[in-house]
């Protein structure tokens, strides 16, 4: 998935622009950088607190029970921002982990969690400004990612399967111009996840991300 949108965001962006120079859009801007997401351990029922059901385990609770792993890590953070108007827009955001965690380490199982996310966006300041805030609202989905893996001389990796959830999402971010129409954009995310305590403790993941841009028709 990771890899299949780093494909598709360039492709994205070229169709924003398109778009942005046939309907006088008051600028697109596109976006990379990194960050992290977070969340706590999950406690399955019967089980400890923070541990969960190894669902390879026939004998069940409490003799499954095993530690819960909690979200984290470095995630890379792919957006676009097209402006109808000075004020509003639309936004696309994608992140996900680069690399994959461990989650249930016995039995070789690793996770890649990855979000995206369909936005409505204010900027209540003019493109003009040095400095613009920037609040995004919208819907999307949160997708984990298990492999099973096996080391030795030649390690490698296979997907088992994934588990999708819907999610509604909030940000607020800060775009600062330091040279021409260049910007650096810190930003706070939160995501709430339909049903995601099924894999971890929390529904609401807070993300945090640094990122640089470039706005394409700034007025």
């Amino acid at each position: 998935m990771f890899k299949l949108t780093i494909r598709i965001i360039p492709v994205l962006i070229l169709l924003l622009i398109a778009c942005a120079k046939q309907s006088n859009a008051q600028g697109v801007s596109a976006y990379f950088g990194m960050g992290s997401a977070i969340d706590s351990a999950a406690t399955s029922s019967g089980c400890p607190a923070k541990q969960i059901d190894d669902p390879f385990n026939a004998l069940g609770p409490p003799s499954s029970c095993v530690t819960a792993p909690t979200m984290g890590g470095i995630f890379g953070l792919f957006g676009a921002d097209f402006m109808i108007k000075p004020h509003l827009g639309i936004n696309f955001e994608y992140a996900g982990r680069f690399a994959q965690a461990s989650y249930l380490p016995t039995e070789g199982v690793n996770v890649r969690p990855s979000f995206y996310d369909f936005n409505a966006v204010f900027q209540p300041t003019t493109g003009d400004k040095r400095i613009v805030p920037v609040l995004e609202g919208g819907i999307g989905g949160a997708k984990l990612s298990f492999y099973g893996v096996q080391t030795g001389v030649f390690s490698s990796s296979q997907l088992l399967g994934s588990s999708n959830h819907f999610q509604l999402h909030g940000g607020v971010g800060l775009k600062m111009y330091f040279k021409s129409d260049f910007f650096v954009k810190p930003q706070f995310d939160i995501h709430y996840v339909h049903n995601l305590t099924d894999q971890y403790g929390r529904n609401a993941v807070p993300e945090v991300t640094i990122s640089v841009g470039y706005t394409f028709g700034r007025q």
